[in-house]
């Protein structure tokens, strides 16, 4: 039995911290987004609607729809360490700067050497840091 009617709040308060600390990592610790779609994070190009997404199967393969280009590549993931090799792109009479925003883009997809998600948000980062959010609609 307790005897102190102090001992009562202060269980309580150690059960909701415990509760509390084993909750919050669970968003953070969330593992790479197989089998999702994600959009990178940037305002839209001046007279274009597209923003770049990378579909991403269960096993690693993508479907990237960027700028303009479009294509297939593959990720390969172990812990916080990323690879990504592109496959070829489909041209699809790109005017120029969209092409080489694309193409940019794709170098940048292939230096990252790590990534970390929080929540809906992943990032690739390498010589450049590439923020996406999943889209979860």
């Amino acid at each position: 039995m307790i005897s102190s009617p102090k001992v009562l709040p202060r269980a309580a308060a150690l059960v909701l911290a415990v509760v509390a600390l084993n909750a919050a990592p669970a968003r953070a610790d969330e593992g790479f987004p197989f089998g999702l779609e994600m959009t990178l994070d940037v305002a839209r190009q001046p007279g274009s609607k597209r923003l770049p997404t990378l579909d991403i199967g269960d096993a690693g393969e993508v479907i990237l729809e960027l700028w303009c280009k479009g294509g297939k590549g593959q990720f390969s993931v172990a812990g916080n360490t990323v690879i990504f090799v592109a496959g070829p792109l489909e041209d699809r009479s790109c005017p120029p700067a969209r092409a080489q925003a694309d193409d940019e883009l794709v170098a940048a997809l292939g230096e990252a050497a790590t990534w970390k998600r929080q929540g809906d948000s992943v990032s690739l980062i390498g010589s450049k840091t590439l923020r996406f959010r999943i889209n979860t609609n």
